[in-house]
């Protein structure tokens, strides 16, 4: 608007003419008018963009460094894994929840939160099901994931006496017992997919496996990436050394907050 005023001051004047000479002013004022109309439609789209990205979900950070994980997962893998998986994940659910909110009928299902709207994935719009369920799954999973590492330490396991200790001998026998279990369904997922510890609805422990990136069923306390994504670079098609290497990576202080916040404190 400034800008079209300057041109229009600094336009050199024109032979009055006597038909036209009061038509001057009304035809600067118009363009003036058309221009102040413009200006104001452009901050309307521009509030509206930025209204929209204050509502995008962001790309959850790591905990760590990008190399804090190395030997058992590279930094590259890291770098790939997180700036370019998880990152088009989080783009395309963005999309997907912004063409939600859009939708007059169905856009409160936008506010549930993503975890929520995982589990009522029946109620989103058949044209947003799939890129929901697909690009939800793979955003809430990574956070989970990248929270359920710290760096390796050798002969990493949970605390003797701790709450997941304890839950472990209870529901497999034994920490080796567990670790057999977990290790062959994560060897057992075919092409992509994810190997979970969850807490079932009597509060025990389990271990499952889920396609692609869908989401458990049950609240999980511990997830196991296991698309070629995540640790091919390093370990090419040799998925059962990366499994192995996880368990020098799991924070078991924090799978045994998540257990303590989906259990009862009084039943162990």
């Amino acid at each position: 608007f400034a800008a079209l005023v300057r041109r229009c001051a600094s336009q050199p004047p024109r032979q009055a003419h006597p038909d036209r000479s009061l038509d001057e002013p009304r035809r600067i004022g118009a363009m003036v008018r058309q221009a102040a109309v413009t200006a104001l439609a452009a901050l309307a789209l521009l509030g509206a963009f930025h209204a929209a990205a204050a509502q995008n979900l962001p790309l959850p950070p790591l905990p760590y460094d990008y190399n804090a994980l190395e030997p058992v997962i590279d930094e590259e893998t890291m770098r790939t894994h997180h700036l370019a998986h998880h990152k088009g994940y989080t783009d395309k659910l963005n999309a997907a929840l912004g063409e939600l909110r859009e939708d007059s009928q169905h856009k409160h299902l936008a506010k549930l939160g993503v975890d929520n709207l995982l589990h009522r994935l029946d109620q989103v719009p058949s044209r947003l099901r799939g890129a929901i369920r697909n690009n939800g799954g793979g955003y809430v999973n990574h956070d989970l994931f990248w929270k359920s590492m710290r760096p390796p330490t050798e002969g990493n396991a949970p605390q003797p006496g701790s709450r997941f200790t304890r839950a472990i001998d209870r529901d497999f026998g034994s920490f080796e017992a567990w670790k057999a279990t977990f290790t062959a369904s994560a060897l057992s997922v075919f092409g992509s997919g994810w190997a979970w510890v969850v807490v079932n609805d009597a509060g025990e422990l389990a271990v499952v496996t889920t396609p692609n990136q869908d989401a458990p069923d049950l609240p999980p306390v511990l997830g196991l990436d296991v698309w070629e994504h995540a640790y091919y670079l390093k370990y090419k098609n040799r998925r059962a050394e990366y499994i192995e290497g996880f368990y020098r990576l799991i924070d078991w202080d924090a799978a045994e907050a998540r257990l303590a916040s989906l259990t009862d404190r009084t039943e162990l």
